[in-house]
């Protein structure tokens, strides 16, 4: 049964392969085919090539600096407005400010209830749109039942481990799992809170548009079915999905997303509402027309994606497994070159990345979640300008 906080109604894919790669910008293990707050969902139509410049075709990373160091288990990231920067420990359960230009950690507070296990625990975090006058921080966890979400008020005028408030949960009934939790969160354009969730496991959820698991899901900020959705009463924003794990909006409104594949295809994929990506009967590109196909893919070695961001025309993937940030040059909603791999194997596993403003990116690493293999100094908060 799906719960939340006011009661609501329950209802609720062969590519180009392309070779060669190396840190410096390959494509290795590749395919693929060719603001204020509003209630409808952002756009998502596919624009004819023709109407839409495609981004440059190569580009470049160039690392800056070392921001932070000694993060344990860093999962989700937040930018405030003035620029710091708040971390989520997985298994600590911690949120962590981080002063971007003298690299000072404070330690905000623990956010009760979360249950850390296998690939469960504090996951993503994002901030209210009307953090301003609310100052509310969003968190997705595990916790010993579900995974859900809550929302807390931050007060940096109080003393350090004691700046959160209790945990508002907003939105909770979202299938866990040792594997496959989902939990990256996101507000969007249209200021609704979006959520990537994984089938836990349990292949058939995804699905099941009755069911919270394996989906994408688009709520009020007070967790409620968000207007406009795809189906009448239903958080339900797209469903078939294995384990979503990053969300980036375009400067045209349109949504993208990461998602973990088994043992063939890992995916980038442009969000149609309502769509169906295909999971458990497609891994990848398919020639069923009921699914929506990626639009690029890589080996599961390759990439094991999770926190994208969208930069001047470039969705900017973080690989975890393929130790390695992809670059995906767009025209529209499909891919208008092959993906470029950088800094393959120099910092290990690639958690988060997000914009930073002025052609930069703020990367997370993540070599302390159980199946990196962490050296001195993991894991770190790096600052790159892209192209």
């Amino acid at each position: 049964m799906i719960v939340r906080r006011r009661a609501v109604p329950a209802v609720v894919a062969a590519a180009l392969l392309l070779a060669a790669g190396c840190s410096s910008g390959s494509s290795e293990g590749v395919g693929f085919p060719g603001q204020g707050p509003r209630t409808v969902p952002p756009s998502t139509a596919p624009a004819s090539p023709a109407t839409e410049s495609a981004a440059p075709a190569k580009g470049s990373v160039q690392v800056l600096r070392t921001v932070a160091e000694n993060l344990k288990s860093p999962w989700g990231l937040a930018v405030l407005p003035d620029g710091g920067l708040l971390v989520s420990a997985r298994d600590d359960a911690t949120i962590t400010r981080v002063d971007p230009d003298t690299g000072r950690t404070t330690e905000l507070g623990t956010v009760s209830g979360v249950s850390p296990a296998g690939e469960g625990g504090l996951l993503g975090i994002a901030l209210s749109p009307h953090y301003a006058s609310d100052r509310m921080v969003y968190a997705y966890f595990t916790s010993a039942s579900d995974n859900r979400i809550v929302r807390m008020l931050y007060d940096p005028r109080k003393p350090a481990g004691e700046q959160l408030g209790a945990p508002d949960t907003v939105f909770k009934g979202i299938p866990k799992g040792p594997i496959h939790n989902g939990g990256r969160i996101a507000f969007g354009p249209d200021g609704m809170l979006y959520a990537g969730t994984g089938e836990s496991g349990r292949r058939g959820l995804a699905q099941d548009k009755n069911s919270l698991g394996g989906k994408i899901l688009r709520l009020t900020p007070d967790g409620e079915p968000a207007p406009g959705n795809p189906f009448p009463d239903s958080p339900v924003y797209s469903y078939g999905h294995r384990n979503v794990q990053g969300l980036a909006w375009d400067d045209r409104q349109r949504l993208f997303a990461s998602e973990f594949g088994q043992d063939t295809w890992d995916e980038l994929n442009a969000i149609k509402p309502g769509g169906n990506y295909g999971w458990p009967d497609a891994e990848g590109r398919s020639s069923d027309p009921r699914f929506q196909n990626p639009i690029a893919q890589w080996h599961t070695d390759d990439a094991s994606p999770s926190g994208i961001a969208y930069v001047h025309g470039v969705i900017w993937m973080a690989a975890l497994k393929g130790e390695r940030l992809w670059r995906i040059p767009l025209r529209g909603t499909r891919a208008a070159a092959a993906p470029q791999a950088f800094l393959t194997g120099t910092y290990g596993r690639l958690r988060t990345v997000a914009p930073a403003g002025d052609g930069k990116l703020w990367l997370i690493t993540d070599n302390t979640d159980g199946r990196g293999h962490p050296k001195k100094g993991d894991d770190r908060i790096l600052e790159l300008r892209v192209s």
